[in-house]
Order: C-alpha cells, then sequence, then structure tokens
C-alpha cells in the first residue's frame, strides 16, 4: 500500500509503499478514505526538536482519519465490516491506575497514533478495536476525519458550564474555530476569538462570533468595551500556546473565572501568580479526549446541527500532500484534509 513516512532523521515526508498492516485477534482494519493534517504532523514533517525528542523513524504518519472497515480480529465482536468510523489516537495501556478506573485519557503510559506506532496517512490502518468510533449517524467523510480534533475543541469547551456566559477564546487555529462553534452551539452570551492572522479572524466571522479580534491592533480589554462587558469573561479557552494570550486572558477574567488551556507553549514563560489567586481564577490543562465521552458529545452536537463544514479550508488528494502540508503550515486557513480514496 501507500502511505506517507517519515523515513529518516531529517525534515520532509515521503510518499512510498509499504507492507499493508496485520491485524491482531483485538484488532480492526481499516480502509482508509480521509485523513487530516494536524500540527503534531507538520513538526514531524519539519523534524524540529520536539519530533526529534518523541519520534523513531521510519513510522508511518498522521492520526486524524475515517474510513470504512474491512476485516475484524477474531474477537471483535462490536464493529462489523463495512462500519464507518474514525480513530481515538491516543493507545492507552489498560493496567495503569487511572486506565482501570475508567478514566483513560489521563495514562501515563500514552502511546500515539502516527508518533510511536505506525498511523494513518496510508490507505490502511490497524488498530485496537477499542480505540474505533463507529459512526452510527450519516456523517460528512470529512468531518469525520477531523474527529480527532473536534474532540480537543469540545473537550476544551465543554470543561465548564457555557450557557449564559462571556467566553474568550485565545488562538482562532482550526481547533479553536471548532470551539468557537461549539460555545455558541451551547449557548454562551458572548464569544469573543482572538488571533493575528485576518484570514482566520474571518473564519471565525463566517461561523457567527460575538467579536473576532486582532490582537496586533486592539487589546482583549478593549474587546471588553466593545461589547459592553463590565466584569470580564466568565470562561476562557486558551488555543494558541502564546506567552502573551494567556497573561492577557487572565488580566481579562471576572473573579471566580475559569480557564481551560489546550495551547502547548514552546518554552516556558512567567504568568501573574497573584492576579490568578486574588481572582480566585481556576486553571484546568486538557490534553486529547475524554474517552469516549467526548466522543459521544462530539456525535450529538453533530446531530444536534453544529456545522463543521467551514472550519476546512484545504481539500487535497493525497498525491498532493506538499502542496496540502503547505497551506496547512502557512498559518492562515483552517483544517487541511486529505483524500486517500483518488
Amino acid at each position: 500500500m501507500q502511505a506517507l513516512v517519515k523515513e529518516r532523521a531529517e525534515p520532509g515526508l515521503w510518499l512510498t509503499d509499504v507492507p499493508e498492516p496485520a491485524v491482531g485477534p483485538g484488532d480492526v482494519l481499516v480502509k482508509v478514505l480521509r485523513t487530516g493534517i494536524c500540527g503534531t504532523d507538520l513538526h514531524i514533517r519539519s523534524w524540529d526538536a520536539w519530533a526529534r525528542g518523541a519520534v523513531r523513524t521510519p513510522v508511518v504518519v498522521g492520526h486524524e482519519f475515517a474510513g470504512e472497515v474491512v476485516e475484524i480480529g477474531r474477537d471483535v465482536t462490536t464493529i462489523a465490516v463495512g462500519d464507518l468510523v474514525s480513530g481515538e489516537g491516543h493507545l492507552v495501556c489498560g493496567r495503569c491506575r487511572n486506565c482501570l478506573a475508567g478514566r483513560r485519557h489521563l495514562c501515563r503510559s500514552t502511546v500515539g497514533l502516527g508518533i510511536g506506532i505506525n498511523g494513518a496517512f496510508a490507505q490502511y490502518v490497524a488498530m485496537p478495536a477499542g480505540n474505533v468510533w463507529v459512526h452510527r449517524t450519516p456523517v460528512d467523510l470529512d468531518v469525520a476525519a477531523i474527529f480527532d480534533p473536534f474532540g480537543n475543541a469540545v473537550h476544551t469547551a465543554l470543561s465548564f458550564p457555557l450557557v449564559g456566559e462571556d467566553v474568550l477564546i485565545t488562538g482562532a487555529g482550526p481547533i479553536g474555530l471548532m470551539a468557537a462553534a461549539v460555545a455558541r452551539h451551547a449557548g454562551a452570551r458572548n464569544v469573543v476569538v482572538t488571533d493575528v492572522s485576518e484570514e482566520r479572524l474571518e473564519l471565525a466571522r463566517g461561523l457567527g462570533v460575538s467579536l473576532a479580534l486582532n490582537v496586533s491592533e486592539a487589546g482583549i480589554a478593549d474587546g471588553q468595551r466593545m461589547l459592553g462587558l463590565r466584569e470580564g469573561f466568565d470562561v476562557g479557552l486558551e488555543m494558541s500556546g502564546q506567552p502573551a494570550a494567556l497573561r492577557d486572558m487572565i488580566a481579562n477574567m471576572t473573579h471566580g473565572g475559569r480557564i481551560a488551556m489546550l495551547g502547548l507553549a514552546a518554552e516556558e514563560f512567567a504568568v501573574d501568580w497573584s492576579r490568578v489567586v486574588t481572582s480566585m481564577l481556576t486553571l484546568k490543562g486538557v490534553y486529547g479526549r475524554e474517552m469516549f465521552e467526548t466522543w459521544y458529545s462530539m456525535s450529538v452536537l453533530l446531530e444536534g446541527g453544529l456545522d463543521l463544514s467551514p472550519v476546512i479550508t484545504g481539500r487535497y488528494g493525497y498525491q498532493e500532500h506538499e502542496a496540502a502540508f503547505a497551506e496547512a503550515a502557512s498559518g492562515r486557513g483552517g483544517k487541511v484534509v486529505l483524500d486517500w480514496t483518488a
């Protein structure tokens, strides 16, 4: 089969032929139909410091996908050939305290699909049946392919109640945009999205946010005044990983406000912890998805009319992966999807 492979410890990805994956007794084999390009894939392609420490070559990359089940292992009983599925890219040990307690998203021995084991940027991918989400209701293939990052957005956005609240989202990347759509759908009063990319802010406006604010031109405090807010934001969703974004968010929260943090910073940075304490703020770190409560919420949100199609701005055949990765790395658009049926 053909696959995008990190063949060597240097920048680049290579489209090449590799053996089809074997299917164990508890696994399923999926014919890949669509994949989404993630920031993690960009790191691996550029071979930055994080990738050099996390990835051993060669490995088939990619973890965002949707496809059709074409084979099941002998012990698999809840998934059938022909099912349309997406995959949970965090493979857990099943034996640690958190796994045994049903908190699999907190497993300390998590292995990443497309990082620690061969991934989904291929014509076929095999994975444990316990990591497969079957779509029981109709869903667009492109949207099904981005259930993994959609889950990050849902997990972050639904960390705290949103009904009637004023929500600040720092970072209008694909996950920030999806979180904005979720917050609106979940009943937030105001949803403010900040970024420095006008292209991405325009996408946020297309999703119907209350305010898309270019923070290179105006501050978050200015945004509060534009909306007539007097006490600050109730809920903050930090999606950018930028130190200035978190500091500005903290400075513009109401007393007792709650912040969920998904963005990963490149290095340590200072925070005004006195303000965190005296404002009695709650900060929560978010990584991945709750297995599988978040996945259930994702499906229900789509069934309830949430439209993610505006977030997908690039669609390419997998042979056009160079152009697709270039668009994804530009920082100007939303999600980029590869079609593996060409």
